[in-house]
């Protein structure tokens, strides 16, 4: 029989189809279990003690890092999908720190300046088998980030590793074949183990669905902080206009940073209220088990309603126009672009200009192998960093 959601919020027991991390199916490299923390938090302190985590601080979610202390970063975002996800399965009664380990873990590959970033890094590399960010936060736990003695990477578990390829569903669709899947997959050796035809674990189903709840609330929040569109512009819209609506009515004379506040704060009450309940109700239809089965699945186990994703895409129309493509967000992707470009042919050209870490390998290196030396180096800087280093490399000024 399957658990239901108490009046609490809380799960009187575990989901029967929730993640074990009495069963985990371990880690690539063997290692002594700790004797204080289940094999998924110790996969959430190696995350949060990266190095890669700890860039995105200055890593743009939609506005570059240096335009203002109160936008929302790559790394406030994810604490922001971690807070999500974590309230989520917990709901739920499935592995909180699993959850919250993959939502820390999930935007790791991002490049500097956001989606424009990894448009231009993925144009840079057209010739070397391309860019994809999910490709490359595999890539850096398993390979780039090297801290242990042991081993190359974080070591992290299975679960982790499983649900952090497939963030975005299936990594292999039914008639996709291996070959067209991003080179920072197809190098991974143990890919094929990681089940890349079916859906995530249930922890990483409800991190995916984290992430759109946070973005999309939180780009209401910095695009009215921005000035690119205000409350009355969005009072047309289905559920958001409804929200504000009511606020305004409660409360008629609270100050804007308030209304926006408390408005964006219910409609991610309402999104995780739908959650919970349409996943209640697709556990009702289809009855899983294990986790396994929720993986073997055709469909999502968890997932919004069909009425809360209608509303949801008009918000997005929305925000699509009125903000991600807004004349001051473009002239931004556009400079993050440019830079991003001129260094990668910069070091390309003249390899003897990296730092040494990657020099060495570099002015060795065949064209295919120096081109992924090169990405590699501009997917892990900062916003700031690959700013000044341009202004540094490209200004006389800085020589003066």
């Amino acid at each position: 029989m399957h658990d239901k959601i108490v009046t609490s919020g809380r799960y009187e027991k575990r989901a029967v189809f929730a993640t074990n991390w009495e069963e985990s199916r371990g880690r690539v490299f063997d290692e002594p279990a700790s004797m204080t923390r289940t094999p998924f938090q110790r996969d959430r302190d190696r995350i949060i003690h990266s190095s890669a985590f700890r860039r995105l601080k200055q890593k743009t979610q939609v506005f570059v890092a240096h335009e203002g202390d109160h936008f929302r970063t790559r790394l406030t975002h994810s604490l922001e999908v971690a807070q999500i996800a974590r309230s989520v399965a917990r709901t739920l009664g499935l592995d909180e720190d699993l959850a919250e380990t993959m939502a820390l873990a999930h935007d790791l590959g991002h490049p500097p300046f956001g989606h424009a970033g990894e448009d231009q890094l993925d144009e840079c590399m057209q010739d070397y088998e391309g860019f994809d960010h999910n490709a490359q936060t595999l890539r850096l736990v398993t390979r780039l980030e090297q801290r242990y003695p042991d081993f190359d990477g974080l070591n992290l578990t299975w679960e982790t590793l499983e649900g952090l390829i497939k963030h975005n569903g299936p990594l292999l669709r039914s008639g996709q074949s291996f070959d067209t899947l991003p080179a920072g997959f197809r190098d991974y050796p143990k890919l094929m183990e990681l089940e890349i035809s079916q859906y995530g674990g249930p922890e990483a189903q409800v991190v995916a669905i984290a992430d759109d709840i946070a973005y999309n609330n939180h780009d209401i929040d910095d695009g009215i902080s921005a000035g690119l569109f205000s409350i009355d512009d969005m009072l047309d819209l289905p559920l958001v206009g409804d929200v504000f609506r009511q606020v305004r009515k409660e409360y008629p004379v609270l100050d804007r940073s308030r209304l926006v506040f408390e408005s964006v704060r219910r409609l991610i009450g309402h999104w995780i209220d739908d959650l919970t309940t349409e996943t209640n109700r697709r556990v009702d239809k289809f009855r899983p088990e294990t986790a396994a089965d929720v993986r073997a699945m055709e469909e999502p186990l968890i997932g919004l309603s069909q009425q809360l994703e209608g509303e949801q895409k008009a918000l997005r129309a929305f925000l699509y126009e009125r903000m991600y493509k807004h004349y001051k967000v473009n002239r931004m992707r556009s400079q993050g672009k440019r830079i991003l470009k001129e260094l990668f042919q910069l070091f390309m050209d003249e390899p003897e200009t990296l730092p040494d870490v990657y020099r060495l390998d570099a002015t060795q290196a065949p064209q295919k192998r120096r081109a992924r030396i090169v990405c590699d180096y501009l997917a892990g800087m900062t916003d700031n960093y690959a700013i000044q280093l341009h202004r540094s490399l490209f200004s006389m000024e800085s020589m003066l």
